[in-house]
């Protein structure tokens, strides 16, 4: 059976493309994509799929087209991207499709590159993003069970995906666009066997004006397929190894259709705590040859992992053990944080271009921008007291988690005073972590990834003001435990009593604009500012490097760039050449344990370090 069919004209630059840019999709000539049999089908002649995983909000959107070029040059011919409802509907019925979460700019920037695109829109998306890519205000419906047909969630879906429809539909191949096929749902094998909920977020794309084929990925055994895959959408398994025998499952699961890799793994994300993923190119080299030589499509994941940006990162559960994420995602692959083209993705390259179709070759590396180095440190003199600078509280009988709040990430300032401080303080549904201060004198923390809920507090006066300071180190994005994620606390107790009485100061961190600083040493968690000087015109990247720090967030003239934490692996921040300005650069570094001297210091390459406690 021939399924219908797009494509753009060919993978160099082409008149398509010229009338792209000139008048966008609007005017350029549509193709043809489907497949027959074993092979993919580009305006009738056999084509294989050879993507790469990059995520636009992961990547500065002025070096779309850097990485892009870059992928080109391995030999890539796709780009694949994950888009986030997260990010897109921040707020139920308010959308963000601009500045570096401009998906329709990255579509078109792909085609200017000539490069199609696999779009990924969920409404599931895992990437180890915070939450699987769910807004928070899903946790705030009574109940809700999201990934089921539970009716709220379903209608949530469907505005989404409507939207994105609006956004992107006009990109497909068959309108003139780059979009070659967009995947339903994601690895839904891996948490369900539901095949009405799976249908229902098919005819929502197909809603949304969605006509190119449809696809789904999931891993290769029987139980992810039989759960993920459904009639009449094309299927494709996830590995990182053992091609052969992981497409042997898949041939034989669908005996009619294209092999496709929708995941090929040449590295792994990172997690706090945990030690820095590294592999060599050899073994990952020879699975991608054995598949060009099989005429099986492939996409890796990651060709460019970025840099997770804010608080945005996911955590994994493994058997009730709690694992948040780094902000550096996938480094050690073909194309690092920076954007230098590693020994991995030269080999990768090499054996792509060994097998290359008649008449195809591959264009010359690109130059990588640098990475500035500074040999000296620079003071951080001006500071502000986290608790010197706190909001204006809201009361509440019991505390309020941070949905409750509608805030969706951060931190949050619990305080309540008690009457004996010398007893058990007990925090049974804490998530994330919690320092614990009595008389602004810090007692404790409670850690999720440790299973910390209890603590002893010091002796004290009779009455004291307890403080609880919550952060959200990121919603689980894999797995059954994404059902009952809810950030903060909602009750406190000393000795099994509840305690009552609060008042919550909400600190999501979007904004610093307000925060007081001076020359005066604050105590306890501090934001410490200074100012970079950069030469007009000088575009290269910097690397802070946090390993004299303790534990936060750094900002560059007002963007968060993530987290850092000394227990590690990942001990530098990636600030991009592009966010700098000419002149003077404001730095923010939010520590929250403080710091005697604190200094930025910067390196020359990213440092992966594993500390304790």
């Amino acid at each position: 059976m021939l399924i219908p069919m797009t494509s753009i004209n060919g993978v160099v630059a082409t008149l398509a493309s010229f009338l792209f840019l000139a008048a966008g999709a609007i005017g350029s000539p549509s193709h043809t994509f489907g497949w027959k049999g074993r092979d993919f089908l580009l305006d009738g002649k056999p084509f294989q799929i050879r993507s790469g995983e990059m995520h636009y909000s992961r990547v500065p959107r002025e070096y779309w087209h850097d990485r892009l070029k870059k992928m080109k040059a391995l030999g890539l011919n796709t780009v694949a991207s994950y888009m986030f409802w997260n990010v897109h509907e921040p707020e139920p019925g308010h959308f963000h499709f601009t500045g570096n979460d401009d998906v329709a700019a990255f579509v078109k920037a792909a085609q200017e590159e000539g490069m199609y695109v696999l779009l990924r829109p969920g409404p599931y998306a895992c990437a180890e993003w915070e939450w699987g890519g769910y807004p928070y205000w899903l946790a705030n419906i009574p109940d809700i069970k999201v990934r089921t047909q539970d009716p709220r969630f379903i209608e949530a879906c469907k505005r989404y995906l409507t939207q994105v429809g609006k956004e992107l539909a006009p990109l497909q191949i068959t309108h003139g666009g780059p979009i070659l096929m967009v995947q339903v749902e994601n690895e839904y094998g891996s948490f369900g066997n539901d095949k009405v909920y799976l249908g229902e977020i098919r005819d929502m794309l197909k809603g949304a004006g969605f006509d190119v084929p449809l696809y789904t990925v999931d891993g290769s055994d029987d139980p992810m397929l039989h759960g993920g895959t459904i009639d009449g959408v094309l299927a494709c398994v996830n590995f990182g190894e053992d091609p052969a025998d992981n497409i042997a499952k898949l041939a034989k699961y669908r005996p009619d259709q294209p092999l496709m890799n929708g995941e090929f793994y040449p590295g792994w994300f990172d997690q706090w705590g945990g030690q820095h993923y590294q592999s060599g190119p050899e073994t990952k080299a020879k699975d991608i040859e054995w598949m060009m030589e099989h005429n099986v499509s492939f996409n890796l994941y990651m060709v460019h992992g970025g840099w997770t940006p804010g608080f945005m990162n996911g955590a994994n559960s493994d058997s009730g053990h709690y694992h948040p994420q780094v902000s550096s995602y996938y480094d050690d692959t073909c194309i690092d944080d920076t954007g230098q083209i590693t020994q991995k993705g030269v080999a990768f390259r090499n054996v792509i271009e060994a097998h290359l179709p008649a008449g195809e070759s591959l264009p010359p590396l690109p130059a990588s921008v640098g990475v500035e180095f500074r040999k000296d440190a620079q003071p951080m003199l001006e500071q502000a007291g986290l608790f010197d600078n706190l909001p204006e509280p809201i009361k509440s009988d019991m505390p309020k988690t941070f949905e409750e709040l509608h805030q969706p990430y951060g931190f949050v300032l619990y305080r309540t005073h008690v009457n004996d401080s010398g007893r058990k303080l007990q925090l049974p549904d804490l998530q994330d972590r919690a320092i614990v201060y009595v008389d602004g004198v810090e007692v404790g923390i409670l850690d999720r990834r440790l299973k910390q809920t209890e603590l002893e507090l010091h002796d004290g006066s009779q009455s004291s003001t307890l403080d609880i300071l919550v952060e959200n180190l990121g919603r689980i994005n894999y797995g059954r435990e994404i059902q009952g994620e809810r950030k903060g606390i909602s009750q406190a107790l000393i000795d099994g009593t509840p305690l009552k009485g609060w008042l919550i100061y909400k600190l999501p961190m979007t904004d610093l604009s307000h925060l007081k600083f001076g020359t005066t040493k604050a105590k306890g968690p501090t934001f410490y500012r200074a100012n970079m000087e950069r030469q007009a015109g000088d575009q290269s990247d910097v690397l802070f490097d946090m390993r004299d720090w303790h534990k936060g967030s750094v900002w560059l003239n007002g963007r968060n760039l993530g987290r850092f934490w000394h227990i590690g692996a990942q001990q530098t921040m990636y600030a991009p050449g592009p966010w700098f300005k000419g002149g003077q650069n404001e730095v923010v570094i939010f520590d929250l344990e403080g710091m005697e001297n604190p200094a930025i210091k910067t390196t020359g390459q990213m440092i992966w370090e594993q500390h304790g406690e």
